[in-house]
């Protein structure tokens, strides 16, 4: 990187921090309410909510980490992606409409409305663990690596210097900062994504143009282009089908479309207290419906960022324009090298953007749940109390998660895989601890406990199962969802009372309609994933 391409990342650095202190500003005198600071004052609209939800998911552990997995797998990897627009639709019908009618500030204590407190803090800490010990490690880790391949920068201080550009902006001026400031990063992110992807292609066709880039890459590398892996072939050589069955098991066939995928998107962009916190902040149902159809749209187009350089490093790497080695996260740091000085640098702060954005994101969510679900143990605890407290616990599990990002993710292949991995012995009790309390009228505190604990248990006995058992039929990770999922309902089932819980929710079928421009948008998404299918199955 040369002194422009510094001075841009400084320049983008410094109007993020003054863009983000303007939009979160408060009257003289007035202090933020625990309102204003988690929830942005309940005042997102459609367009911040649906960046913002894409700004926050879309990480280093997605950019650097996903390019790596297409570099290796081929555009299959791209299930994550496109899969998750259909998820984003069926939270936004059916689950949004709950959590905005019960007017709650953090996902677990919805769970305390429904249940008990033993519940809301059961899944307070279980989301806590994941946040600071799996997810961002894994985005300050992989974001560090990146750094240090543009810059020479070593990886502790290139992560301290992210964290504290996060939290530069997040822990001051809390969601409403985050959110709006999302919107320019998501912006620079896919004009990032894309004209990375428009170097690359044009290189591979010898400047004739993206189209024969394309066109170049697709009949040169076919099989990178299968968008369901097929279980490898015995007629493979053992190296080819070693790789191709290691592919196989974290994408293992058809069973991505209907097996445990689905329990990972519902659980992550239904659940998740870090994206769900942007719903619970919108001006009406209406708008935050709006925003994740919105965001449904976004994810279809966010292959061209997270999928697509890392295919053409393949070609690249072939042709010895560039020397990735055995190191996948090196896919997307060495396409930067081919950008000229100043593209390079707004291009580097576009990856910096996405870094940034999804650590405020964590430290806000982490900040909000500490506070609102450990600490306020009564209403006696003041406003400004709640603030600071949160704002600490922002601080400590950054610190937290920089310290362990090294000792959990040094000798990683795939980081990205760690993380759905991780997330996946979490996500199935999460998602069925919110199910049951939505949807389950007989289910008790009592038996949603007994069934998280099974779960939970069964999750971490298939995991040393397969460990020590490699080429079991349930080796891959979401096959392990699926049957820890099942279980916790079969336990539910048979530990719950026959008879309704008098705290069940009141629900009418009208909660559930939902406007012409969701349905219809909802519609066009469908469609285009089947294309999409259609073209590349």
């Amino acid at each position: 990187m040369t002194s422009l391409d510094y001075l841009i990342v400084g320049f983008y650095a410094i109007g993020l921090i003054a863009l983000a202190t303007y939009v979160s500003r408060t009257k003289k005198g007035q202090e933020k309410t625990p309102e204003d600071y988690f929830l942005a004052g309940r005042s997102l609209p459609w367009w911040a909510i649906g960046t913002s939800l894409i700004a926050a998911n879309i990480a280093a552990d997605q950019i650097i980490g996903m390019n790596g997995d297409a570099y290796a797998m081929g555009i299959a990897i791209a299930t994550y992606e496109w899969t998750a627009a259909v998820a984003l639709i069926v939270v936004g019908k059916f689950l949004l409409p709950v959590y905005l009618k019960q007017q709650v500030f953090t996902m677990p204590q919805l769970l305390e409305q429904r249940y008990d407190s033993r519940v809301s803090k059961l899944l307070a800490v279980l989301m806590l663990i994941m946040y600071v010990f799996v997810i961002l490690p894994t985005i300050l880790w992989l974001g560090a690596k990146a750094v240090n391949n543009l810059t020479g920068l070593e990886l502790a201080p290139a992560m301290l210097l992210l964290g504290l550009l996060s939290l530069a902006y997040s822990l001051y001026g809390g969601l409403k900062a985050v959110a709006f400031t999302d919107v320019i990063q998501v912006a620079l992110l896919i004009f990032g994504g894309l004209y990375v992807s428009y170097i690359g292609l044009n290189a591979i066709s010898d400047g004739n143009g993206v189209w024969e880039g394309f066109m170049a890459l697709q009949e040169k590398f076919p099989q990178r282009f299968d968008a369901i892996l097929s279980y490898p072939s015995e007629d493979l050589s053992t190296d080819e089908y070693a790789a191709a069955y290691d592919n196989y098991v974290k994408l293992p066939g058809i069973w991505v479309l209907i097996g445990g995928m689905w329990i990972a998107h519902f659980y992550y962009w239904g659940t998740n207290q870090y994206i769900t916190q942007r719903a619970l902040g919108a001006k009406s149902l209406n708008e935050a419906q709006n925003g994740l159809m919105f965001a449904g749209f976004l994810k279809i187009l966010m292959p061209v960022v997270v999928v697509l350089p890392g295919l053409i490093a393949v070609a690249l790497n072939d042709n010895g324009t560039l020397n990735i080695g055995d190191d996948r996260s090196e896919a997307y740091p060495s396409m930067l090298s081919l950008l000229p000085s100043g593209i390079l640098g707004l291009i580097f702060a576009a990856l910096v953007a996405a870094i940034v954005s999804s650590l405020a994101s964590l430290t806000n969510s982490v900040s909000t749940i500490f506070a609102m679900d450990i600490y306020k143990t009564n209403e006696k605890v003041d406003d400004k109390t709640l603030v600071n407290v949160g704002r600490l616990a922002g601080y400590a599990g950054l610190i937290t998660s920089i310290v362990i990002a090294p000792i959990f993710l040094g000798s990683l292949d795939s980081a990205f895989q760690y993380v759905q991995e991780y997330m996946g012995l979490f996500s199935p009790v999460i998602l069925f601890v919110f199910l049951s309390a939505i949807f389950i009228k007989k289910s008790t505190a009592k038996s949603v406990l007994e069934a998280s604990f099974a779960a939970l248990a069964l999750g971490v006995v298939l995991k040393v199962y397969v460990a020590n058992n490699p080429g079991s039929i349930i080796e891959p990770f979401m096959h392990q969802m699926v049957i820890s999922f099942v279980a916790a309902f079969l336990v539910n089932y048979f530990r719950s009372p026959q008879t309704t819980n008098e705290k069940v929710f009141n629900l009418t079928r009208a909660d559930f309609n939902t406007s012409k421009l969701f349905n219809v948008g909802s519609i066009a998404i469908l469609v285009i994933l089947a294309g999409i299918y259609g073209f590349y199955w």
